[in-house]
């Protein structure tokens, strides 16, 4: 539990929703800048909440209100009581993942991501992926539209579109998953401890190119990646009572 008095810091994403609800709790509330702060309350979608762990997340537990489409990682919004919402919200820790790689030219890049790593065909032509776990081939060849790696916190978002497993978040787990594999046809993918290093080559590269987007940030034409779990950068979300994302990923899996 965070203990009062709290320097508040205010995030919004640009949506015209989140921009109102900004206004109204800077004009309700003391606040302070992000860099400062003992907690951040951002308010938007959870792609404003992955802006913000990104941008802040080391510097003080983020909590999340619902201002944008989606708010899996969110809490309702509400101006009122929220000193005491955040006296008595729960905190979870999430870990992101890292993606180091080089694309065609040679250049190396490298993203974080707190829900998934996926490969996507650029073009019409299925990509043709290698997959090496721990240095270990796996698959000399999948044959898809893409392929993708989720953290326990991002199991539920494209990972789950992709009828990948929804993951516990204390498990420890990572899930590989594919998307639209023709070749070989029965494979589902795979969970992995998060300590394994995973690596994407991608087959015939100049005929078949593929894309690797780290949550929101995009490489084009990449030769390969490789994905490992960053446990020294762990982020802290708050989530009031009944909302907590361990609460959340259970209840996903019990929806008709």
């Amino acid at each position: 539990m965070i203990q009062a008095p709290l320097k508040i810091a205010f995030t919004a994403s640009n949506a015209p929703a989140a921009q109102e609800a900004l206004e109204q709790l800077r004009s309700t509330y003391p606040y302070v800048n992000p860099r400062e702060a003992d907690v951040v309350v951002a308010l938007g979608g959870d792609g404003h909440m992955l802006d913000v762990l990104r941008q802040f997340g080391q510097m003080a537990p983020v909590y999340g209100m619902n201002r944008g489409t989606v708010g899996f990682l969110m809490n309702n919004f509400d101006e009122d009581n929220l000193l005491e919402r955040l006296g008595a919200a729960r905190r979870v820790k999430v870990w992101p993942i890292n993606m180091i790689g080089k694309d065609a030219t040679g250049q190396t890049f490298r993203a974080q991501a707190f829900n998934e790593v996926s490969l996507l065909r650029q073009t019409r032509q299925a990509a043709k992926i290698k997959i090496m776990i721990d240095g270990i081939e796996r698959l000399d060849e999948l044959v898809c539209d893409g392929v993708l790696v989720s953290t326990p916190a991002g199991s539920t978002a494209y990972n789950l579109s992709a009828h990948g497993p929804i993951i516990p978040l204390r498990s420890r787990l990572l899930a590989l998953t594919p998307i639209s594999a023709f070749r070989p046809r029965r494979w589902r993918g795979a969970l992995l401890h998060d300590e394994t290093v995973v690596r994407m080559e991608v087959q015939s590269p100049d005929r078949r190119p593929v894309s690797a987007t780290a949550d929101s940030t995009e490489f084009r034409d990449i030769a390969w990646v490789q994905v490992t779990t960053d446990k020294g950068h762990g982020v802290t979300l708050l989530f009031d009572e009944g909302q907590h994302l361990d609460e959340r990923i259970i209840r996903e899996q019990f929806l008709a």
